[in-house]
Order: structure tokens, then C-alpha cells, then sequence
């Protein structure tokens, strides 16, 4: 018996130490997830996760959307190191089947780099790239070289006619990218204590095709780098301080990521999370919207009291109480309207601010009684014409409901039926009034329908960009070589319809919609059809 229990025992530390082993060389794909994360430096905005196998690629081969997101060269150049470097090489069999991190970072100058970030499998040895110096040939060569400190390699593939960098951040981890200047970057980075972005639970990360991961404090230096100056488009999401993680789900027409954004805690409270404490509320205001629209934020509340009562917190912590407080006195005192109050109190639970095709931009307030509201701001405001006004007060909408409102100093208005409209100038007033009439809206336009299908129909804070009627707004916003390049016939971009990224609060997070869509005409089956 006692040889028996012995024999057990051997056999159970045999079999534990067999497993391990066996699980300990599988190095599964997501395993180092969080390490290999922790090796990109702060300045990604975004990391894209996929598993490079061909099962992925063939998925997304000659992907219209992907081609325009990411640039027709820049997946090209990429595919064309991909093929070179590691398909035809002795390389393969360690990083076939292992996760790829394709990390955004701003370029110095303009336009942004890519870093592609792997794992080698358990059992890789560096030596394995040291060997492939020795291959020179007619396709690649490939030379060594210091990065402040770290082995690295210059891969010149002749194809691309330019180097392509890799260096070692040690326990098997690389990092490359056509950008001597970030891989200096990347090799002098520190692996850092702390995540900069939400992970996914290991199973979860596992069934899922790709992921996003986003930074939005890198969000506006990302965007600083291919625009002239700050634009209203996503405005108030380039303020936001969180880590976001978002995992595709495959459309062949439409990019659609579903996830979670988390604020992130002791930090300074920005616009969105006046609505962290809200519900989801559905968004019919978007249907009112001109056909002419280039862009909009909306945002959207299920108790009013609350947003009003946590703006005049976010208010009291910019420093602007003061302002606030002593303008609504001086209203008060001068013209007898307790214009605050009136208005909390006829405010509905919807507002947006959309930039037209023309440069317009219009605000549409929801209001509870527009016939009750008109006499009180008639009351605080200059008579233009039969129902419009001009506020006599400088920068009361943005005092009433915040930083959505920065660009209205003395604006124009009109109140039709329950939507109060604010304008910077009579004209675009009357311009709204005329779409408003004649029913001139975005949601009658050709491929609003199969677009708004893609978008969830209930969030907190919505941002939308049409592409087509923005062309003109870009031109003037982006810098001139990344609109040549957005511009561009073979860039994809002329087949994109637009792109939304919706937050809707959920448990002190917001659930986040991000999606891009095709023009339903430039779908392939649609063509077809027509044929």
C-alpha cells in the first residue's frame, strides 16, 4: 500500500511537471497581452490587436474600409515586410499564430507612424535574426544596429525601396516600424508600472477577431498632427481623460467596434462625464438634422436635474462660477428674467451642434414648451425679425449647458415648434428655418438609412462625420498633405460614408459604438444588383 501511495505520487509531480512544460512552450497567443502593451510607449493613441495568421488576412484582403482607415501604402508596405521578413524566413514558425500589436503614434512634423509590436514564441533565440544578416540577396539585406542601447535590425527590403527598423525589447519581444525616429523612441521607452490602456479578460481577448485599444489623453496630439488647428469635429471626445477597449465585430461593408470606455479616476472631470451618471436616452434629434450636414455632437440626458447640477460642479472646478453666477444677476437685475431657472425648467433632454457642408454652425436645443420660451429670451434679447432674437448678454449658452456651447458668444435664435436653434449669424438662422420647412434632413438623404442601421439608436453622447459633405470642411482643417492624401482617387475615402462614435453610459463607464460604413452604392453587391 505503501509503495502504491509513493508510485501515485511520482506519477502526479510527473504529469504536473509535463503539463507545465507543455503549456509553459505553448506561449498562447493574448498570454502576454499586458506585457507586450506595456513595451509601446505613451504617445500611442491606439493599438490595433490581430493574430497573424492567413485566416485573418484573407478575411480583410482588398478590404476597402481597411484601405482607406490605415492608407492603401501603408497596409501595402506593411503586407510587403509581413511577406518578406517573416513568411519567407525561418522566422515564421516562431511568430505564425502570435498576436500582433499595430500601435498609431504622431509623427514628428505631421501625419502619423506605425510600431508594430510581437512576442516570439517560447524558444526563440535572437540569434534566429543575427543568421538572417548573413542572407543578403537581390529581395532584402538586413544589418544590425544600436537603438539607445537595444540590438536592432535595419531590414531594407528593395520592393519598398526604404529600411523597415526592428529592435529587441527583450524576453522575446520586437517592435518595428518605417520610422527610425519612433523606434528610437520605442527602444528608449521604460516598461511602465502602470497600463495605459484597458485589457480584455484572457478569454474574452481569445474569441475575439481583433481589438482596439484606445488612449484618449494621446487622442488630440494624434489628431494635432494632421490638423491645422483645433476643429469642433470630436471636440469634446479629444478632452476626454480614459482608456478605452474595443473588439471588432466583421461587417464586409462597415468597421464596427463595441466595448467600454473608463474615465480614469483623480483626474480633472472633462464635458463627457457630465453624463457618466445618466442613462441611455433615445436620440431623436438626429432626425431633424440638415441634409447638408459635415458633422455633429449631440448628447442626451434622462434626468436633467442631475446634468444641470453636475455642470454647475464641472462650472465651480473650472473656475467660471463666478462669471457664471454674476451674469445671471446682472440679467436678473436689469431686465427682471430669472433666465437660468426659466430656462432649466423648459430644457428637454437632448442638444447637439452640427457644421454644415457650408461651414455652418447651427445648435438644436430640445426645449419643453417653445411658446412659453420664446417671451423669456425675447426678454434678454434684441428683436431681428418676427420670431428671432439676438442675445443682448455675451456667452449665455455656454454659462446654460457648457462647453458644447464655447462658440456662441451672442448668438442669433429661433424657437420652431419645441427645438430652440442657435446661430452665429442671421443668416445661417434663416438658412435652418428654410431646411426645418421643407423638410430638408440628413436622415432623408440616400445611405443615411443603411448607415444609421449600423449606430445603436440610444446613447448619452453621439459623434458623426459624413464624409462627402465634410470635403470642403477638411480642406480647410487638414494639413495640405494629409487632405492630397485623404483626397486622393486611390485612397478609399471617396467610398466611405461616414463614421459615428457613440458613448452611453453604463456602471461609471460608457459602452462605446465606433463604426465606419461604405456608401451603400459602392457596396459590391449593391453593384451587382444594379447591373
Amino acid at each position: 500500500m505503501k509503495r502504491l501511495v509513493i508510485l501515485t505520487g511520482i506519477l502526479l509531480v510527473a504529469a504536473g511537471y509535463i503539463t507545465y512544460a507543455y503549456f509553459k512552450n505553448l506561449s498562447p497567443p493574448g498570454l502576454r497581452t499586458d506585457q507586450i502593451i506595456r513595451n509601446i510607449p505613451d504617445s500611442a493613441a491606439l493599438v490595433f490587436e490581430f493574430t497573424n495568421d492567413e485566416g485573418f488576412y484573407d478575411i480583410f484582403k482588398d478590404n476597402r474600409l481597411l484601405t482607406a482607415v490605415a492608407g492603401k501604402q501603408t497596409l501595402a508596405e506593411l503586407d510587403t515586410v509581413r511577406k518578406h521578413l517573416l513568411k519567407k524566413t525561418t522566422l515564421n514558425s516562431f511568430f505564425y499564430g502570435q498576436n500582433v500589436f499595430l500601435s498609431v503614434h504622431p509623427a514628428k512634423g505631421y501625419g502619423a507612424d506605425f510600431l508594430m509590436t510581437m512576442a516570439a514564441e517560447n524558444g526563440f533565440e535572437s540569434s534566429e535574426l543575427d543568421k538572417l544578416t548573413t542572407l543578403a540577396g537581390k529581395d532584402m539585406t538586413i544589418s544590425p544596429f544600436n537603438a539607445s542601447g537595444k540590438r536592432g535590425y535595419a531590414i531594407f527590403i528593395k520592393a519598398l525601396n526604404k529600411p523597415f527598423f526592428i529592435i529587441n525589447k527583450g524576453k522575446n519581444i520586437f517592435s518595428g516600424s518605417f520610422s527610425k525616429a519612433l523606434i528610437e523612441q520605442c527602444a528608449h521607452f521604460g516598461i511602465r508600472d502602470k497600463q495605459r490602456f484597458s485589457l480584455l479578460p484572457a478569454q474574452q481577448n481569445s474569441n475575439s477577431l481583433a481589438n482596439l485599444y484606445i488612449n484618449y489623453t494621446q487622442v488630440k496630439p494624434l489628431l494635432s498632427s494632421l490638423f491645422k488647428h483645433e476643429t469642433g469635429l470630436f471636440s469634446n471626445i479629444k478632452k476626454l481623460s480614459a482608456t478605452g477597449i474595443l473588439s471588432l465585430n466583421y461587417k464586409s461593408d462597415a468597421l464596427m467596434f463595441n466595448g467600454t470606455t473608463t474615465p480614469d479616476i483623480g483626474t480633472s472631470a472633462s464635458y463627457i462625464n457630465l453624463f457618466i451618471n445618466q442613462q441611455a436616452v433615445e436620440n431623436n434629434l438626429k432626425d431633424i438634422f440638415p441634409s447638408t450636414t459635415a458633422y455633429y455632437s449631440s448628447f442626451a440626458m434622462s434626468n436633467i436635474r442631475r446634468f444641470i447640477a453636475d455642470l454647475s460642479l464641472l462650472q465651480k472646478n473650472q473656475g467660471i462660477a463666478k462669471k457664471r453666477n454674476a451674469l445671471f444677476y446682472s440679467i436678473d437685475n436689469e431686465t427682471g428674467v430669472d433666465l437660468r431657472s426659466a430656462f432649466n425648467d423648459a430644457l428637454g433632454n437632448e442638444f447637439a451642434i452640427v457644421t454644415t457642408r457650408f461651414q455652418e454652425k447651427i445648435a438644436i436645443i430640445s426645449v419643453k414648451n417653445g411658446s412659453r420660451l420664446t417671451p423669456v429670451l425675447m426678454n434678454v434679447s434684441t428683436a431681428i425679425s418676427g420670431d428671432r432674437g439676438r442675445f443682448n448678454y455675451d456667452r449665455v449658452p455656454y454659462h446654460l449647458l457648457g462647453d458644447a456651447f464655447a462658440m456662441f458668444r451672442k448668438p442669433y435664435f429661433l424657437i420652431i415648434d419645441n427645438y430652440l436653434i442657435l446661430a452665429n449669424s442671421i443668416k445661417e438662422i434663416d438658412s435652418y428655418y428654410e431646411t426645418y420647412i421643407n423638410r430638408k434632413f440628413l436622415a432623408k438623404t440616400e445611405g443615411y438609412d443603411d448607415f444609421d442601421n449600423l449606430m445603436s439608436q440610444r446613447s448619452n453622447v453621439c459623434a458623426f462625420i459624413n464624409f462627402k459633405n465634410s470635403n470642403a470642411v477638411l480642406k480647410r482643417d487638414l494639413l495640405g498633405e494629409i487632405y492630397t492624401q485623404f483626397n486622393d482617387e486611390t485612397s478609399g475615402w471617396k467610398d466611405v460614408y461616414g463614421a459615428s462614435y457613440q458613448l452611453t453610459a453604463s456602471d461609471k463607464n460608457f459602452y462605446t459604438n465606433f463604426c465606419i460604413g461604405l456608401n451603400p452604392l459602392e457596396d459590391e453587391d449593391t453593384i451587382e444588383t444594379a447591373k
